[in-house]
């Protein structure tokens, strides 16, 4: 199996993971999982494609990851991940897909409007 490249994003955060066979290795920006992730939960998140797939251990993956914050970093490697998954076998799709891990959230950050203080609020309005 050659190595499959995939992109994942969310927020401003951008994933590019690299998946090979092999001992299940997992390298985030040449630091090791756990050290650049250090919560349990974040590491639940960047792991969960392979325990709904049951293929824990079965790939080596480097991941290379910019922007946003560490949650938004973690979701985007998810997605990349989730997708490389789908290309090496199609019947993964099945298990991910009702997961909600092949979906790119859309959710941005609503720019700042001139006039205002922020993207909604409003500077105070005086009557007199």
């Amino acid at each position: 199996m050659e190595v499959i490249h995939k992109i994942g994003r969310r927020k401003t955060a951008i994933a590019r993971v690299y998946i090979s066979e092999g001992k299940g290795n997992i390298t985030v920006n040449k630091r090791d999982l756990t050290e650049y992730f250090p919560t349990a939960t974040l590491q639940y998140k960047v792991k969960q494609p392979f325990s709904l797939t049951s293929t824990e251990g079965n790939y080596d993956v480097k991941v290379n990851v910019y922007g946003g914050g560490i949650t938004g970093q973690a979701e985007a490697v998810r997605l990349a991940l989730s997708r490389a998954l789908c290309e090496i076998d199609e019947e993964n799709r099945q298990v991910l897909k009702p997961e909600g891990l092949l979906t790119r959230d859309p959710r941005m950050v609503e720019r700042k409007k001139f006039g205002q203080k922020k993207a909604r609020k409003k500077f105070q309005f005086s009557k007199r």
